[in-house]
Formats: C-alpha cells, sequence, structure tokens
C-alpha cells in the first residue's frame, strides 16, 4: 500500500510531537534532532515534520482548552498521550483551514488506527468532529 505524502508528513508529525511530550517538552527542534541522528536518511521528511510540530506546540495551551472543551465528560490528563497527539495536531489543521474538515478528520482517526489504543478512532473522530461544527466548518 502507497500512502499519501501529506499522510507520511502527518504520521512523522504525529510521531515527533509524541516524543516531544512524553521528553518533557524540551524544544521541537531538539526532539527532531535526536530523531534525526537516529534516520539520518530521513532529513526531508523530519525537517518538515519539525516545522509542523514546533507549530502546534507554539498552540498548545489554545489547542488544549478546545479540546478539553470538545472531549464532553472527559479531563484533558485523562486521554492518552498519543490520542491528544493527534487531536492537537488535527485541530491545529482544522484552524489553520487550509485541509477540507473531512479529511483532516479521517486523517486522524487514520492516524488513531496505526498508533493508538483500540476505541480511539471513534473517541477522535467525535471530539475533531464536533470542534468542526462549532467552527462551522461542517
Amino acid at each position: 500500500m502507497t500512502l499519501r505524502a501529506e499522510t507520511r508528513h502527518r504520521a512523522r508529525t504525529a510521531q515527533l510531537l509524541y516524543a516531544w511530550e512524553v521528553q518533557d517538552r524540551p524544544p521541537v527542534a531538539r526532539t527532531a534532532n535526536a530523531l534525526l541522528a537516529r534516520h539520518p536518511g530521513c532529513r526531508g521528511a523530519i525537517e518538515r515534520a519539525e516545522a509542523l510540530a514546533t507549530d502546534v506546540a507554539d498552540d498548545i495551551e489554545v489547542l488544549d482548552q478546545e479540546i478539553a472543551g470538545a472531549a464532553d465528560n472527559w479531563r484533558l490528563d485523562r486521554i492518552g498521550t498519543m490520542e491528544r497527539t493527534i487531536l492537537r495536531l488535527g485541530l491545529f489543521e482544522l484552524r489553520r483551514g487550509d485541509t477540507p474538515p473531512k479529511v483532516v478528520i479521517s486523517e486522524a482517526v487514520k492516524l488513531a488506527r496505526w498508533f493508538a489504543a483500540g476505541g480511539a478512532p471513534a473517541f477522535i473522530n467525535g471530539v475533531l468532529d464536533a470542534v468542526a461544527r462549532r467552527m462551522g466548518r461542517l
């Protein structure tokens, strides 16, 4: 199966943001450099993921507030790290508005299937759908 470049980019960005989060949020560049040291052949992909991850990290407080408001009956700290990461990335893309909301949500669900727990795809779909509706994007 061949993945679209955008899907690979989102997956790499999610992995970078996850590593950044579990390392107690050092500068994103430090986390990216550590990944680059392990995967030197992926320089372009990691640099591209670093740019998006930096944008997400810069908006993390706003993103987390919006996620907490949309995740009914879930405190943000009770949401798994990878699930939070995927939600942050998806919400950032919804807010940026460059990608159709249905694509953003579909890609986030795909990431959840690959990287998160069993119930995560439905949870992520529900949260991002609610946020997109609140934004008037769906």
